[in-house]
């Protein structure tokens, strides 16, 4: 009897695939409990998958494999699982709690009556495999589909070699938190080979250090040294040093400094490695001058960890003479850091930088506890009452705390603390600055933001900042040239940078030059105000229309008079003009 031609259909659809992380390790603890758990679970899970117009295709052991006729479809249950998920966490022990992976790509499959075939679901796959724990990764199909209906935040990851996948996939990590995705840095999708050319000063990269001894739990250590240095070196006004986030962004790339420089665009590259053994310290330190190829300076230091304040000068010292940059004795001085009185204050310090940078609620309120710890260690501490103060603005500035104006007031108060106790500390003045702007005493905050960057001229994101508030006092020409050398330091810039060079094209009228500048958001849906209002007064009317309908699907309790009380403009001509665009828009 001749076998049977299996039967199968090609479809087109969205495949998502979803891992426990940690499974195995979860069993080994208790195995009954966490199989009840996890049936529970992807009971809820499954009813919405089928809410979402999805079904599950596979449930094995600890992954889900689901379709979908849509990308949107796909990407709202991916979110509604980690919002599901993390709600069954809630009152469960840290030892016990279940966590996904999730990944999303768009294509072909064939269907037959075994289920779903072919690359879609293994780049489903590969993409859940490399995706941090509780997040959803997706293809750059996917974030096509999405990008200008949903209302979430997306951080480009530059492409990435998939395992049995010949050509690397372009993927984003979706947010929830649209806002902090803005402030996030990342590559650009519409120039992920950028190459810079050199400036005229002697330009350095500093890479991530790598933490030796295989325990990815010390890396906060390892990042908060490689920060330190590219602070410390950052404030030498004869240097070009690029910005912490873009260095942060060739974290998962194993690339030779010569590639890591000719992409930046710098001269030297310093690289090294951080091992921690009980009281011990053991750090490796190179500069290489990527030119000739060649180590010009490196050194190993075995120290007890008490002396890392001491290592970090030396290093910083060496750095410096080593790339032949003349800095007078008592501006090194000058710019030295402030040491806590307490190490273990400093160790706060550290843990905290890995989070705030993330610029998620729950990360960001973390960090705030943590400065809160240091400071009860040694209160003298300006870095972490400066770094304080950033979070309290951050909750501010996105509504993240029920205290609303109570909280800019607690910044205020804590930046000014910092400043106090270190006239040196940049962060302490930067935040004054964002303070003052929305208090609208842009007098005072042009003059802390000026200080600022007098202390860290290199300071890309304070280069944003004191760019945005430049344009909110009527000085556009100047806010574009700040912006413009915030990009050149931090190539991996957020979108924030974009929203605030977009705002000083509006102030002068050169709508062309904000329609091409919101187009290269990664968050669209955040930019669209602003792109309507400029077809708008371009009389593309229908256009502007269609944007702002676009607009009110994803943000449906916006108001015209809340935004005209929140922008901090000292003409209120440019308040007026942007308010005329936005009502000719339909808002």
């Amino acid at each position: 009897m001749t076998p049977q031609e299996p039967t199968f259909r090609q479809r087109l659809g969205a495949v998502l695939f979803a891992d426990v992380v940690g499974y195995s390790r979860l069993m080994g603890r208790n195995e009954i409990d966490t199989y009840k758990a996890l049936r529970a679970l992807l009971e809820r899970l499954e009813a919405a998958c089928v809410e979402h117009g999805g079904m599950f295709v596979d449930v094995k052991g600890d992954g889900i494999l689901a379709r979908f006729d849509t990308a949107t479809d796909a990407v709202l249950f991916g979110v509604e699982l980690q919002r599901i998920t993390e709600r069954s966490n809630a009152a469960v022990p840290l030892a016990k709690k279940i966590s996904f992976r999730v990944g999303i790509h768009l294509g072909e499959f064939l269907l037959d009556d075994r289920g779903i075939h072919g690359d879609i679901v293994n780049i489903a796959a590969r993409l859940q495999e490399i995706a941090d724990p509780g997040r959803v990764f997706v293809s750059s199909s996917v974030y096509e589909q999405v990008r200008d209906k949903l209302r979430l935040g997306y951080e480009f990851l530059g492409p990435q070699m998939l395992k049995n996948i010949e050509q690397p996939i372009p993927i984003f990590c979706i947010r929830t938190e649209v806002e902090g995705a803005t402030m996030a840095a990342t590559v650009r999708p519409s120039s992920p080979s950028m190459q810079f050319s050199r400036p005229d000063t002697p330009s350095i990269a500093v890479l991530p250090f790598d933490i030796r001894g295989g325990d990815d739990s010390e890396s906060w250590f390892a990042e908060g040294l490689t920060e330190d240095i590219i602070l410390a070196l950052s404030k030498f006004k004869n240097l070009f040093v690029i910005n912490r986030n873009t260095s942060f962004a060739f974290r998962t790339q194993d690339l030779p400094p010569s590639q890591a420089a000719a992409k930046l665009g710098v001269r030297y590259v310093v690289r090294g490695s951080v091992q921690r053994a009980k009281t011990k310290l053991r750090i490796k330190v190179e500069l290489i001058d990527t030119d000739s190829s060649r180590t010009i300076w490196g050194e190993t230091y075995k120290r007890d960890h008490e002396d890392i304040f001491e290592i970090q000068d030396e290093m910083t010292s060496s750095i410096v003479g080593a790339a032949a940059v003349l800095v007078e004795a008592e501006e090194r001085r000058r710019f030295s850091a402030s040491i806590p009185s307490d190490l273990a204050a400093y160790g706060f310090v550290l843990r905290a930088q890995q989070l705030i940078f993330k610029y998620t609620r729950q990360d960001n309120e973390h960090a705030r506890m943590l400065y809160e710890q240091a400071l009860s260690l040694d209160g003298k501490y300006a870095r972490a009452s400066a770094a304080l103060s950033r979070t309290l603005n951050i909750d501010w500035r996105y509504s993240w705390n029920a205290d609303g104006d109570e909280a800019l007031d607690t910044a205020l108060s804590y930046a000014r603390r910092a400043a106090d106790q270190d006239p040196t500390d940049a962060r302490a003045f930067g935040e004054l600055g964002f303070v003052h702007l929305y208090r609208k005493e842009h007098d005072a905050a042009l003059g802390a933001y000026d200080r600022a960057l007098k202390l860290n001229p290199n300071d890309a994101d304070l280069l944003s900042d004191y760019a945005d508030a430049l344009a909110h006092s009527g000085q556009n020409e100047e806010a574009i040239q700040h912006l413009q050398r915030a990009m050149r330091l931090n190539p991996f810039f957020p979108d924030q940078y974009l929203w605030h060079l977009g705002g000083a094209y509006y102030n002068l009228k050169q709508y062309d030059a904000v329609i091409e500048t919101v187009s290269k958001m990664n968050n669209p849906t955040e930019g669209q105000r602003m792109l309507a209002a400029s077809y708008a007064q371009l009389g593309q009317t229908e256009l502007a229309r269609k944007i702002a309908e676009k607009h009110r699907t994803v943000h449906p309790n916006f108001s015209i008079k809340r935004w005209e009380q929140i922008i901090p403009d000292r003409l209120e001509e440019d308040t007026q003009h942007f308010l005329e665009g936005l009502k000719k828009a339909g808002f």
